[in-house]
C-alpha cells in the first residue's frame, strides 16, 4: 500500500471515529476544542496557529496536486526533505524565507491581505 493510500485510509478512519463520537453527543477531548483553546491560549496565539495551519494545508495541497514528492520538492527548493516533512506535519515553526523557498517551485507565493472581520 502506497503512502497516499495509507494516509487516506487512516484519515477516513479518524473521521469515522470522530463522527461516531459526535453522534453519541461527545467531543473527542470531552469538551469543544474551540472552547478549550480559548481558555489555554490568547487570541493572538490562536490566530497565529490558524494562519500556520492554513499555510501548511495549502502547501500540502499544492504539492500533491502537482504530483511532487517531498524529495522532489527538496531538489526544486533547496529545503531538505525532513524539514518539509516537519513543516507539513506542523512540527516546526518555519521562517518565512523557508516557506517561500518551498512555495516557489509549486508556483505559489505568500500575499498580505486584510483579515476578515
Amino acid at each position: 500500500m502506497d503512502e497516499t493510500t495509507q494516509y487516506e485510509k487512516e484519515l477516513a478512519q479518524a473521521k469515522e471515529n470522530l463522527a461516531d463520537l459526535q453522534k453519541r453527543g461527545t467531543d473527542a477531548i470531552g469538551e469543544s476544542w474551540n472552547e478549550l483553546r480559548k481558555e489555554l491560549f490568547t487570541l493572538e496565539e490562536n490566530v497565529a496557529s490558524d494562519l500556520r495551519v492554513a499555510i501548511m494545508i495549502e502547501l500540502v495541497r499544492a504539492r500533491k496536486e502537482r504530483g511532487i514528492s517531498q524529495k522532489k520538492l527538496e531538489e526544486l527548493s533547496g529545503v531538505k526533505q525532513p524539514i518539509i516533512a516537519r513543516m507539513e506535519l506542523g512540527n516546526t515553526n518555519p521562517q518565512i524565507d523557508t516557506i517561500l523557498k518551498v512555495l516557489v517551485p509549486l508556483g505559489m507565493t505568500l500575499a498580505i491581505v486584510p483579515l476578515e472581520k
